[in-house]
């Protein structure tokens, strides 16, 4: 059976005999023609791997049956061949989507090398993928037991999530396996990490630690306002550094990229509790000791992060930058997202402009709560694929392009991540137990200590103390946390959805960037 099936369209393919004889000696299928309407009329009733097309022929040029099979075939390879090296014919090639152009005369190992290239890629990409994976496979488990500190977790994360992106291009599932295996390990040394290390990132007086959900602002977004050039700080809740990694290429087309980093969210990795911090710059716990009438426990009623502008208010007042003229927008609805589109220019006249966008927090719940989301996105691929596919499509892409000419500084951050639960942990609690499944808070919590990572004393890591004798603990890794009645319906219901609020990478580690205009 061929290799492949090769048309080759060329006004002197009498002459190109040998090369033909030696492609299907490499176990290629050639069928030959003389002009651009035969190539034609066969790509229409054909399958056909690559087309071999000369760019000067008479009765219809190379380029006029480009187009021709293009419109029948948009997505079969076509490599030019020609005499002609003008740049604006090479211009007009590759503005028609050609994958490859050779120049003439070619001999036939250049054609065998482009087949190659075109043909084999996927298969050669992913053989080299998974050589150079079984490589680093040693590096990062040396790294993962060498007592890493937070500066190097970042940078394994960030090594992980390379070789989780590079392993899309693998069709080698014992290697992805073995891949999955190596970064379970990873969150499990981190989940120690963490319980070591959390208590004394919150209550350091020498700095010695991480930037974080409060002090991001500070150390982050500060630092990049200057008058005269407007800077947004974007927060798109619930984003991943592999999902941020899916919309990169997007950015990458309006705005230079200067900086791509990670910072650590608080504990939990939950909105009201990490959002809130980022705005006021400041834990949960004095938050609350300065706005005890806006902060609202998980038990209480009334929206959780309504007050952000508020508190970034107070953080702004702390810091002694009452002079930074802003602005704050929340995108919640369709009419939000319009709105901000609408309103975009004039923005320019601020210092600064923090966008809140809601979107990917909210894919993570309905995607719980709906079964045609859970098809749409039942693993890390599909979830960084819709993501991609949302921000492409989304009024925040389309506002962002609005002012792409105009020189400006952008932040994008995040609150917090989320992780791919698959193993339930049981919890018993009373009424007052919170139900979210990555961290709860209550006064007489019976769980196994193995578990989940307790804190008897919330204020020791910067947490309210919702009522008397209220504890927090979070899980660890891919864990859930489920109560006993109605055990098994909820432990299928929740397994294999995107959660937070608890301890992982994927949920701790996120990404903030720096860019500015081209």
């Amino acid at each position: 059976m061929a290799i492949a099936k090769i048309l080759w369209a060329d006004d002197e393919i009498e002459n190109l005999q040998s090369q033909r004889l030696f492609l299907e000696s490499k176990g290629y299928e050639v069928q030959t023609f003389t002009n651009g309407f035969e190539a034609i009329d066969y790509v229409r009733d054909n399958a056909v791997d690559v087309v071999l097309l000369d760019e000067s022929m008479p009765g219809i040029t190379g380029l006029e049956t480009l187009a021709k099979i293009k419109e029948v075939n948009p997505t079969v390879p076509v490599v030019m061949i020609t005499k002609n090296e003008t740049e604006n014919l090479m211009d007009d090639a590759i503005g028609s989507q050609i994958t490859d152009y050779l120049i003439k005369p070619v001999n036939p190992n250049q054609v065998l090398l482009s087949l190659k290239k075109i043909i084999d890629n996927r298969r050669l990409v992913a053989e080299k993928t998974t050589q150079q994976y079984q490589q680093q496979f040693r590096n990062l488990f040396m790294a993962l037991n060498s007592n890493p500190d937070y500066n190097e977790w970042m940078d394994i994360y960030k090594k992980l999530i390379y070789w989780e992106l590079e392993m899309e291009k693998s069709d080698s599932p014992e290697m992805q396996e073995v891949f999955q295996t190596q970064k379970g390990e990873a969150n499990t040394e981190f989940y120690k990490f963490i319980s070591k290390n959390y208590t004394s990132w919150i209550n350091s007086r020498n700095g010695n630690v991480p930037v974080m959900s409060n002090t991001l602002f500070k150390q982050k977004v500060l630092p990049v306002i200057e008058k005269g050039t407007p800077t947004f700080f974007i927060v798109i809740d619930n984003l991943r550094l592999d999902q941020w990694k899916a919309i990169q290429p997007i950015f990458a087309e309006s705005f230079r990229i200067l900086e791509e980093d990670t910072f650590y969210s608080i504990l939990p990795t939950a909105t009201q509790y990490s959002r809130n911090a980022i705005l006021a710059g400041a834990m949960p716990l004095e938050i609350e000791k300065q706005f005890p009438l806006q902060w609202k426990n998980d038990d209480e009623e009334g929206g959780k992060n309504m007050y952000e502008e508020e508190f970034f208010k107070g953080q702004l007042r702390r810091l002694r930058r009452e002079d930074i003229k802003y602005s704050y927008t929340k995108v919640v609805h369709y009419n939000d997202s319009q709105q901000l589109v609408n309103n975009i220019h004039n923005m320019l006249n601020n210092d600064l402009n923090i966008i809140i966008y809601n979107f990917v927090d909210m894919l993570s719940h309905a995607r719980t709560e709906m079964e045609v989301l859970k098809e749409l996105a039942s693993d890390e691929v599909s979830y960084r694929s819709i993501t991609r596919s949302w921000f492409e499509h989304s009024a925040l892409h389309q506002a962002l392009k609005k002012i792409a000419d105009k020189k400006i500084n952008i932040v994008l951050a995040t609150d917090h991540g989320s992780v791919r639960v698959k193993t339930p942990y049981k919890v018993i609690g009373d009424k007052q137990t919170t139900t979210n499944l990555r961290y709860k808070h209550g006064r007489n919590l019976n769980y196994d200590p193995k578990d989940v990572l307790a804190f008897r004393d919330p204020r020791e890591v910067g947490l309210p103390v919702p009522n008397v004798n209220s504890s927090f603990i979070f899980a660890k890794e891919d864990g859930f946390l489920c109560y006993p009645n109605n055990y098994n319906y909820f432990v299928n219901y929740y397994k294999n959805t995107f959660q937070h609020g608890g301890i992982s990478l994927e949920e701790m580690i996120v990404p903030v960037v720096r860019m500015s205009n081209k």
